[in-house]
């Protein structure tokens, strides 16, 4: 059984994979080739904002769904899937406004400050912390 947990947390890892190769096919994100020239002095791309808004929510969507797949068939428990869950959700109530408003000042706030929210936004990067954090945690309560 503890092989068919890491298989299917790898699938999905491997879904968290296949979101980022596939991301210039299925996302609106015209900041993504802005970052990508890694230039400060680029021009600011045009965009729209409804549209932008809702593909960066899919993103978040896709992205937190596979990370609590992780999660559960890494710890098989509940309860830390449902706060990993909880946490991923405050990093990006706090990272996304942050994100929109760089977005709105034209990124004057600062390119790398700009650069660093726009990866919260869109990669799982918490998940990187969370699974160290619930390992701990569960050699903690073995003790």
């Amino acid at each position: 059984m503890k092989i068919l947990n890491w298989l299917l947390a790898a699938i999905a890892i491997f879904g968290l994979i296949s979101v980022r190769m596939v991301e210039d096919q299925i996302f609106y994100d015209p900041f993504q080739a802005f970052f990508h020239l890694a230039n400060k002095h680029a021009p600011f791309p045009d965009f729209n904002w409804v549209p932008l808004i809702l593909n960066y929510l899919f993103r978040f969507g896709l992205n937190l769904i596979l990370s609590a797949a992780v999660v559960y068939f890494i710890f098989k428990n509940k309860q830390w899937t449902l706060q990993a869950i909880v946490l991923m959700l405050i990093v990006f109530a706090i990272t996304f406004p942050l994100y929109l408003y760089c977005i709105h000042t034209k990124f004057e706030i600062g390119y790398l400050f700009s650069f660093y929210m726009r990866r919260f936004v869109i990669q799982p990067l918490i998940l990187l912390l969370i699974i160290p954090l619930f390992y701990y945690r569960k050699h903690v309560q073995k003790v």
